[in-house]
């Protein structure tokens, strides 16, 4: 079994070799044919998350090195514990990552995405940058169909994420517009996702040509967020403001943008997680009605609707681009210069 590490924070990834977990209980042993690399990785790789104005959150604290990451994971069941029933050997499935302890509120909730007590796969437990993967309970498996195995594991972040978001605004832009600020793989995803789920107008935004080709090949409206009024542009397309905004990129500069798009009445949605802080003023979010809202990955249930969404052929693909296992730390190196367009996904 070769694994690719995180061994120390602001360090490279680095190969172990071991042999595979035998699962027991209710686990059960995936072997992994496919993992999408996230910009996540790259905070978990840094060991913080930018907070703005010189501070940090540090990711260091409750979390035990050396740690596997890769939390888009697609495979084969192997090998089951005793009492994992709900699934066979050889079954090709799509995990669902976001584990929780299983014991609070949240978790009993069904949300077990916002557990306080992570056990989330590639996060706070061995994920899917190896050849195996261990999966405490049938449930987390998901079937994914006839998919390329490949997009098959995006839904678990990429898709998810995109998803807990579009459905945070879709009972709001119905015939009106929605920005879509970075065009990442998630921004994609949730292109694609708001084309098949909503009827609004889309206007995308970012700093990139080739994703922003890639959007107007959709049919989407796009905006160069380069440009010094990039901000007037989407007013100007939204019509004076649109009904809700949402930010896969979480930086002041996309949330300030995000903010000055939104009409009155409007929703400001923040996923992405680059950092720094959100100015604004303040007397607009009263007098404009205006509301503020984040959004992390999703539960397991809408993981579920995502993949029946899937099923029904209503969500188009986005553009996935494999790379060997063993080119996790390449991968990982040009995710963080900005040379990824789509989804980056490592294949043992």
């Amino acid at each position: 079994m070769r694994s690719y590490q995180l061994v120390g924070y602001g360090q490279p990834l680095e190969q172990v070799e071991s042999t595979p977990p035998a699962p027991i209980g209710t686990e059960v042993l995936i072997q992994v044919d496919a993992c999408g690399v996230c910009h996540s990785d790259l905070h978990l790789c840094d060991g913080f998350f930018n907070m703005g104005g010189d501070k940090r959150l540090d990711l260091s604290k409750g979390r035990e090195l050396p740690l596997t990451l890769g939390h888009e994971i697609a495979g084969r069941v192997v090998a089951c514990g005793a009492e994992a029933t709900e699934v066979d050997v050889g079954a090709h499935r799509v995990v669902y990552p976001w584990i929780g302890c299983g014991d609070c509120q949240s978790c009993a909730e069904g949300q077990e995405h916002l557990c306080a007590r992570s056990r989330a796969l590639g996060v706070a437990r061995d994920g899917g940058f190896s050849d195996y993967v261990l999966v405490p309970h049938p449930r987390y498996l998901l079937a994914f169909g006839d998919r390329p195995v490949t997009l098959a594991c995006t839904y678990a972040c990429s898709g998810l994420t995109a998803y807990g978001a579009v459905r945070k605004v879709q009972s709001r832009v119905a015939g009106r517009p929605l920005v879509i600020i970075g065009l990442g793989g998630v921004g994609l995803a949730a292109l694609r996702l708001a084309q098949a789920v909503t009827t609004a107008d889309v206007i995308a935004v970012d700093v990139n040509e080739a994703p922003l080709r890639a959007a107007a090949e959709t049919g989407a409206a796009v905006v160069d967020a380069r440009a010094d009024d990039a901000a007037k542009q989407i007013r100007v397309l939204t019509g004076g403001g649109a009904a809700a905004a949402i930010d896969f990129v979480g930086a002041g500069t996309t949330a300030s943008l995000g903010f000055k798009a939104l009409g009155t009445g409007g929703l400001l949605v923040i996923v992405g997680l680059f950092g720094g802080q959100l100015e604004a003023s303040l007397p607009l979010w009263p007098l404009r009605s205006l509301t503020v809202q984040g959004s992390y990955v999703g539960s397991l249930d809408e993981m579920r609707e995502l993949l029946r969404l899937v099923d029904s052929g209503a969500v188009l693909p986005i553009p996935i681009h494999s790379r060997p296992l063993s080119e996790a730390q390449a991968v990982l190196n040009d995710l963080r210069d900005g040379k990824a367009v789509g989804r980056m996904v490592l294949t043992p």
